[in-house]
């Protein structure tokens, strides 16, 4: 079980981030300690800041007197409500906050289930409760939680911490939008590409695509991104979202300057002659789309290939795992450009590939003739898979991407969308 441990001065947001999740009727409250209860057992923030009312009238000097404490069981764990109120208790005993009022919200947005606490960190006296060795001594409780509540050990999780399981995103889920965060929040940083459509050849793996947007508002030029979920035949599905509901990283300015910085990595990259050889050597061996997709896919390199209504390619993008980089076909070769791959399955026949520095040998070869000295990120670990051909492969099998630090976002939003409302109202 993994605890975060959250600090700040705005007790009314952190109450109304988790009161919002119990309104939608995606979470509920748990437990309370010394909160004043009302007669329905029903709450409003108001009524929950009441309680802390006191102890924030009389604090000294504390600037962040609010804590915002989650409670992250590995997703695996099956935790009962009853053993989510005792080890809250626990938790917040042991930590010296026995004394203090707290309530305790479940969340079930998500198919991670956690708990939040919310209390603050001064006493009736107006005195701020010791932080000395916190994170130790937090590190201390859930070990101990793990051991008598028979959860998984954090330490001992294949997973990284922080991190769920999860699989290309569903149009129809619930919880679409926590799902594409976390494929956005990360994908950048670990593959280098250098524009909008590389983009979205590694982000359609995921079932995901951008479109960008221009116009003008307040008699000035903007642009920004919305981003959609694809269906099972790889179509727009579902409600578009704005980039700036899905992070920092999902908006144009934050791509730009990655689009940049791809670009100086990728330009005398020797990744790139690698490339041309292995996916030149695919196409000679292979019959058909299907099986030069499957061929690649083998020595984990995506094809992606976007076609117009008329079922012609109009782009050819190559996601190579290995060295984590993604590569538009025109970049690798003007034998592998949408075009000349549109006309190579279109005739029927092969089409002479011109690379005079290919041996001719059987493709089968090919994993033993390339030397990656990279291995592939655990996020694709699904590309070692025997499957039909790279769509079945990409839906069927899931990834590891964290969730957490999304949530974290989700409540920082929030905050900033009230403190917009409160200026408005001035």
């Amino acid at each position: 079980m993994i605890a975060k441990i959250g600090r700040g001065s705005n007790l009314y947001g952190a109450l109304a981030y988790n009161q919002q999740k119990v309104d939608k009727q995606k979470g509920k409250i748990l437990y309370s300690n010394k909160m004043i209860e009302t007669a329905d057992a029903k709450y409003s923030v108001a009524q929950l800041a009441q309680s802390f009312a006191p102890y924030l009238a009389a604090n000294r000097r504390t600037e962040k007197h609010t804590l915002h404490i989650s409670l992250n069981p590995d997703p695996k764990d099956d935790v009962s409500d009853e053993k989510f109120r005792k080890m809250a208790e626990r938790y917040m005993r042991e930590m010296g906050f026995s004394e203090q009022p707290y309530v305790v919200f479940k969340h079930t947005d998500i198919e991670r289930r956690h708990i939040h606490i919310v209390t603050v960190c001064v006493d009736e006296q107006g005195k701020k409760i010791s932080d000395k060795f916190e994170k130790m001594r937090s590190m201390k409780i859930c070990r101990d939680l793990e051991s008598d509540y028979g959860l998984r050990p954090a330490t001992d999780c294949k997973h990284i911490e922080n991190e769920k399981i999860m699989r290309p995103v569903h149009y129809a889920a619930d919880d679409l939008k926590n799902q594409i965060t976390a494929v956005l929040r990360h994908l950048p940083d670990i593959y280098s590409f250098q524009s909008l459509g590389e983009y979205n050849a590694l982000l359609s793996l995921f079932k995901i695509t951008c479109d960008k947007i221009e116009g003008e508002l307040q008699g000035r030029m903007r642009s920004g991104l919305l981003y959609f979920p694809l269906n099972e035949i790889g179509e727009k599905a579902g409600r578009p979202l704005k980039a700036s509901r899905l992070g920092t990283k999902a908006g144009l300015e934050a791509l730009n300057r990655h689009f940049s910085k791809s670009r100086l990595e990728m330009k005398d990259s020797p990744v790139r002659k690698q490339l041309q050889s292995s996916v030149s050597k695919a196409l000679l061996s292979s019959h058909d789309e299907q099986s030069f997709k499957k061929l690649l896919a083998e020595i984990g390199i995506n094809a992606v290939l976007r076609r117009n209504v008329n079922g012609r390619i109009y782009g050819a993008t190559f996601v190579d795992h290995h060295s984590k980089s993604v590569w538009n076909g025109s970049r690798l070769a003007k034998e592998l450009s949408a075009n000349s791959l549109n006309e190579h399955w279109t005739d029927g026949n092969k089409k002479n590939i011109k690379n005079s520095a290919l041996p001719q040998t059987k493709f089968s070869d090919q994993q033993n003739m390339d030397s990656f000295t990279q291995e592939q990120h655990h996020f694709f670990d699904f590309l070692n898979g025997n499957l039909e051909h790279n769509e079945r492969l990409v839906m069927e099998l899931g990834t590891l991407l964290p969730t957490m630090q999304d949530e974290n976002f989700e409540e920082l939003q929030f905050v900033r969308k009230n403190r917009k409302r409160t200026k408005r109202r001035k």
